[in-house]
């Protein structure tokens, strides 16, 4: 896990965009420092003195003038130099294919690997030193794709997808949230980015591409068939069975994942359990309502979900 602090950049796209954040931020300081200066200076030149007449008035020096015009034009010439360099390194080729499509929703984020077949949810594994073209979208309403220590805020719009490139060197775990404002759990809409080495994402993207498995006895294969019979088909995918819908993330490898709930609670039985009894009490407004599940429903159910590694 990266224990890096969370605005150090760990991407080269984020390098170059710190650098650049960095680098206008010292000569807007100096401007500042330069323009409050001779305000200061003036003040105290030019202050009233008893018994002493007014400065004479000078209007235009020529000098100064053509200084003063020549001097902003090419401090912004070397930041838009500065500025298109970083634009070149951050964007994705022209026409590249997308690696990873990633949608918004409220309130997870979808992750689609068009070129394995598979789906995930706010768990994004990435192989360290390969870039990557990502696709951003916005499933119902706007939402921002942001990873602070690896690349850009990035809208994600229905119907408009914008793309960026990530490349991590350093494998670890680095953090990210929504960075637009999309409703009522808009601050619990985090995800996480896993960079893997690339043997330990192909073994990853194996994984995950296979289909999950189906419990034959016991109370997991009970949770099996209540989950087929339930509305739960009505709203996720497990791949290898016949549910197939897409209104709510994918769970043919749930028990994989770290957290769930977009970063809220930690994937443990318990908390499961909990967010079957009454995920409304746990993320109000979500969109998976009470199903007013009983115990003797929740107990098989949570025990097939912890199958499906």
């Amino acid at each position: 896990m990266s224990h890096m602090p969370v605005f150090s950049p760990s991407s080269s796209q984020a390098l170059l965009i710190a650098n650049l954040f960095g680098f206008v931020l010292i000569v807007c300081a100096a401007i500042l420092l330069l323009v409050t200066s001779l305000v200061c200076y003036s003040a105290w030149r030019f202050r009233s003195r008893p018994n002493q007449p007014e400065p004479a008035q000078k209007f235009g020096v020529k000098n100064f003038e053509i200084a003063w015009t020549i001097a902003p034009i090419v401090l912004l010439a070397v930041i838009f130099v500065f500025t298109l360099r970083t634009t070149y390194g951050s964007d994705p080729p022209a026409n590249s294919q997308p690696d990873l499509v990633v949608t918004g929703q409220q309130w997870w984020w979808e992750a689609r690997y068009p070129q394995a077949g598979f789906e995930t949810a706010n768990e994004i594994h990435v192989p360290a030193g390969k870039p990557m073209t990502v696709s951003i979208l916005g499933g119902d309403v706007i939402h921002d794709f942001w990873v602070p220590q690896l690349s850009r805020k990035i809208d994600a719009i229905p119907g408009y997808p914008n793309r960026l490139v990530l490349r991590v060197d350093q494998p670890g775990t680095y953090f990210g949230a929504c960075a637009e404002f999309c409703g009522a759990q808009h601050a619990w809409m985090r995800f996480r980015v896993v960079v893997d080495s690339p043997s330990d994402f192909e073994t990853w993207q194996e994984h995950e591409a296979a289909n999950a498995a189906t419990p034959s006895i016991g109370p997991a294969a009970d949770g099996s068939r209540l989950f087929q019979q339930l509305t739960c088909v009505k709203c996720h995918a497990v791949r290898g069975t016949d549910a197939a819908a897409k209104v709510g993330p994918d769970l043919t490898h749930f028990a994989g994942r770290q957290r769930f709930a977009a970063e809220l609670l930690e994937n443990t039985p318990a908390n499961v359990t909990r967010w079957l009894t009454d995920p409304q009490a746990l993320k109000p407004g979500c969109h998976m309502p009470n199903m007013q599940l009983t115990t003797a429903q929740i107990e098989p159910l949570v025990a097939y979900l912890e199958t499906l590694q």
